[in-house]
Order: structure tokens, then C-alpha cells, then sequence
């Protein structure tokens, strides 16, 4: 994980794992694109890979991943 992302404080995370909660993707992008304008690309490569996916349980993150892939890909869960 990158300096810069340690240094984002949680309050600024806290929303974005409100949206994934409440399965609203319209926000979870709404609040990436902000994120992304204020921090950089990069920094919220790194906060989302180190900082929010370990933070979610399978089920959530086999949600993300299929609003992610919803464009195109098929997701095959695999027991």
C-alpha cells in the first residue's frame, strides 16, 4: 500500500463501505470517481485492494466483484 493511502483518514472510507452495505452501486461510483478526483488514481487502487476488499466478507465481495464484471463478463461462482 502506497504512503499516500495510510495517510486517508477512515471517515473518508467509512462512506464508501456505507454504499457496498447498502448494495448501491450508483453511490459505491459516485464516491470512487470523488475519491479518485481528490486522491489519485493510484491511491484509490491501493485504499480499495489493501483497504476496503480484505474489509468485506465473501458474500460482499462476490457482490462487488459482480457489479464490477456486470459490463460484459460472466462471474461464476465456484463452492
Amino acid at each position: 500500500m502506497t504512503e499516500t493511502a495510510t495517510q486517508i483518514p477512515l471517515s473518508t472510507v467509512i462512506p464508501i463501505f456505507a454504499a457496498i452495505s447498502d448494495r448501491n452501486w450508483v453511490k459505491f461510483k459516485e464516491l470512487e470517481l470523488e475519491f479518485a478526483n481528490n486522491h489519485g488514481v493510484e491511491t484509490w487502487a491501493s485504499v480499495f485492494n489493501f483497504r476496503v476488499l480484505p474489509a468485506l466478507d465473501k458474500e460482499t465481495k462476490t457482490w462487488v466483484l459482480v457489479q464490477k464484471c456486470s459490463k460484459g463478463y460472466t462471474v461464476k461462482q465456484v463452492a
